[in-house]
């Protein structure tokens, strides 16, 4: 009896034992679930999410209207506008002859189609309309979209109030570290010189220097964030959030701004020992 009972355990084990290499052999099979590229801006503890598309052309907004001297204010109601019209990717396509990030038309003068599928151009053609609003500062998001764009469904913008606001709050450096990215491990190596045209193109042209690449350490851009206006504190982080906005289309692995770094691997701001002069700026490219 004792020896039926000892080979009965004797097989529950060897059962047990088995099923565990069944399923550990079927995890190793199972392939990791795929990174979900994603940028988000924290607002009261809530993390409002963008894709990493959407995110440069939000940079696009605040950058432009850093180089224009406008108040957060317009940001928010350009990224509210854009979430709104284009879901904040420029499209070539939309109601009628619509088309771009805010959906302009051709045929109402906002410019040729050429003109207007350039992210730039129809940014500022944005701005201008919007400065023209009297006090647009005060009005509600949605009116003074509704000013400029004259859409057929004037209370929509609302809806994007709050994750525009989170945004251009962090992009203009009025809320520190609270921009991150997840992004997978890039895919070719980043360009100082394609992140000095891009610096040039969203913000006019910044002081910078390039450090080349050696055999320890990779090419590296640091900018000089001094010539934007009098708060270097605040402009170096509105220049820090941008680069993470635009670090997948820049191959950035990592971005340092005064004592805190954010890295592409831990897609988190830490502290670092080396910290920058105020108003400076580095961004470090893949290799």
């Amino acid at each position: 009896m004792a020896g039926a009972l000892l080979a009965v355990v004797a097989f529950v084990v060897a059962l047990g034992v088995a099923a565990a290499v069944v399923v550990t052999a079927l995890d190793r099979l199972q392939p990791d679930a795929p990174l979900v590229a994603r940028c988000a801006a924290t607002l009261d503890d809530t993390d409002w999410t963008l894709s990493p598309d959407q995110a440069q052309h939000a940079a696009l907004f605040a950058a432009m209207a850093e180089r224009r001297h406008l108040p957060a204010r317009a940001v928010t109601i350009a990224i509210a506008t854009g979430m709104q019209e284009s879901k904040l990717e420029n499209i070539d396509y939309g109601d009628r002859d619509s088309i771009g990030l805010f959906q302009q038309r051709p045929s109402q003068g906002w410019g040729t189609v050429e003109e207007i599928m350039d992210p730039v151009y129809s940014t500022g053609k944005f701005y201008d309309g919007l400065v023209k609003v009297k006090g647009y500062e005060d009005l509600e998001v949605t009116v003074a979209a509704q000013a400029v764009q004259r859409s057929g469904f004037p209370d929509a913008y609302a809806q994007h109030e709050t994750r525009a606001r989170a945004w251009a709050s962090a992009l203009t450096g009025h809320s520190p570290e609270t921009l991150t990215c997840t992004l997978p491990e890039p895919a070719e190596p980043g360009s100082p010189d394609a992140a000095v045209a891009r610096l040039e193109r969203d913000f006019g042209g910044l002081a910078h220097e390039q450090v080349p690449a050696t055999d320890d350490e990779p090419a590296s851009l640091v900018v000089h964030t001094g010539t934007l206006g009098d708060t270097p504190e605040r402009q170096a982080w509105a220049v820090a959030a941008w680069a993470v906005a635009t670090a997948q289309v820049l191959g950035t692995t990592s971005v340092d701004v005064a004592d805190r770094t954010w890295a592409r691997d831990s897609a988190e701001w830490t502290s670092t020992d080396a910290p920058l002069a105020t108003g400076d700026v580095r961004l470090t490219f893949a290799p």
